[in-house]
């Protein structure tokens, strides 16, 4: 009889926890404009939290299991939000503010593909060096790691865009080709030499 009650208990815990998290990623994709993929993942989710109300409901008077279903829910959440930290969909704009405006930031930076724009400001402090870089949320831990080699009392604010279009950065990433090595032409390696 214990051995049937805990299985239940199993059951329920593990159904909200997929449940939950497949909730999450919907309601992310959704908020990410990819309304197909959220309707594709809706049609199991629905499915899952079915069966699950439906076995708590059967048995509400076992309080474990309705335990087992306030558990699974929260802990949904927390894996649904791992999961979705791991697909990274989406893109981010990190604005930096340098305090050395004469650093090589911006070389540097679409060097390794990013997208910036750059120009001069001036703080509290005096010039400075303002920038705006976007990039896939993948690149994100990533892009700062980069910034603070650059630069590690740099300012950085980052958010996430509602609406991109046009620009160069969009048409690189159609074509598959953001944070690859480029080949450079004769002229910037000659600059190079130069310097």
């Amino acid at each position: 009889m214990l051995s049937n009650a805990l299985v239940m208990v199993a059951i329920i815990l593990i159904i909200n926890v997929v449940y939950v998290s497949m909730f999450t990623i919907r309601m992310i994709l959704t908020l990410k404009g990819r309304r197909y993929v959220a309707a594709f993942v809706s049609m199991f989710e629905i499915v899952v939290y079915i069966f699950g109300l439906g076995l708590v409901l059967d048995n509400l008077n076992e309080i474990q299991n309705v335990v087992a279903y306030a558990l699974g829910y929260g802990i949904g959440v927390v894996v649904g939000s791992i999961i979705e930290e791991k697909l990274a969909l989406g893109y981010i704009t990190v604005n930096v503010v340098s305090g050395n405006p004469d650093l090589n930031f911006t070389k540097r930076l679409r060097e390794k593909g990013y997208g910036v724009t750059s120009w001069s400001a001036y703080g509290m402090d005096g010039d400075r060096l303002s920038m705006q870089i976007l990039t896939p949320r993948k690149y994100e831990l990533k892009l700062y790691e980069e910034i603070k080699t650059i630069d590690p009392k740099a300012f950085i604010i980052s958010y996430e865009p509602k609406q991109i279009h046009g620009g160069f950065w969009v048409k690189q990433v159609r074509k598959g080709i953001l944070l690859k090595p480029r080949n450079k032409s004769a002229s910037e390696l000659q600059n190079d030499n130069k310097e």
